[in-house]
């Protein structure tokens, strides 16, 4: 079997087949989306925030709209002060000036998608990651007006990962499901995996190679990915995302996403 054909049967294998079998059981459901009849309310899946609550990060991860959900989420991120009354939530989206502060409730749903959580900390944890993500956030180099594509980014994922990247303590991997995540913020080809455990290779987010210790084995192939596991056992598959053993950092194995 020449490379050619060894190359075509694992595509087919590990990409093609596992979007085609997503999009045959999703397809109909995701076309009946539409933004204007979405909920995207509040999902209580946070406590009132007080002056007495301690500080709080989360990042969320949902499946998007449409035809996009088949093979994507969108992940978004909260944080919360010690003693503020309030949250705030970060998104990049594809209208406007991109960075979006607190334009929908912390915990909503996303085209209807109950979101799940990515990462999660609380109190002296949360308290000290707050002014590198503060920092990240601020500096991130795509925040103007124009500075948002879909694919294969600078887009929603792109920024969350950059941010994650930005504070490597957080030790999780981004979705596998978080097409644009992978897109190289600072135009390298070559460099660290975003966990700082391992490094990536790629092609401006087209197609790449990441390996380490958090991210595992994957492969990004025009945005789609397909990898292994070994820390805590487990496939990656386009459409699916990770099938094995729960792992933080990558929810969207689940139904929910």
């Amino acid at each position: 079997m020449s490379f050619v054909q060894k190359f075509s049967l694992a595509f087919l294998i590990f990409f093609a087949m596992p979007l085609a079998v997503r999009a045959a059981v999703d397809w109909r459901q995701s076309m009946a989306e539409t933004w204007s009849s979405a909920d995207w309310s509040s999902t209580g899946q946070l406590p009132r925030p007080t002056a007495d609550s301690p500080a709080m990060v989360r990042v969320y991860a949902a499946r998007t709209g449409r035809w996009r959900g088949i093979f994507a989420v969108h992940t978004w991120i909260v944080i919360k002060e010690k003693g503020a009354a309030r949250y705030e939530r970060f998104d990049k989206v594809g209208w406007g000036r991109p960075i979006r502060n607190d334009a929908f409730p912390p915990d909503a749903r996303w085209f209807g998608h109950d979101p799940e959580i990515v990462f999660a900390a609380d109190g002296p944890e949360a308290q000290a990651l707050l002014p590198k993500m503060r920092a990240a956030i601020a500096a991130y180099a795509f925040a103007n007006q124009g500075d948002y594509r879909a694919w294969p980014g600078p887009n929603s994922n792109t920024f969350v990962a950059s941010v994650l990247a930005a504070v490597p303590e957080i030790g999780v991997a981004m979705p596998a499901l978080a097409l644009g995540k992978d897109f190289p913020v600072d135009g390298a080809w070559v460099g660290w995996a975003p966990s700082r455990t391992g490094f990536r290779v790629t092609l401006g987010g087209y197609a790449g190679l990441t390996i380490g210790r958090v991210e595992g084995l994957e492969i990004n192939l025009l945005g789609a990915v397909a990898g292994l596991d070994i820390r805590r056992p487990a496939v990656k598959l386009p459409g699916f995302g990770r099938i094995g053993m729960s792992a933080p950092g990558d929810p969207s194995a689940s139904p929910a996403v």
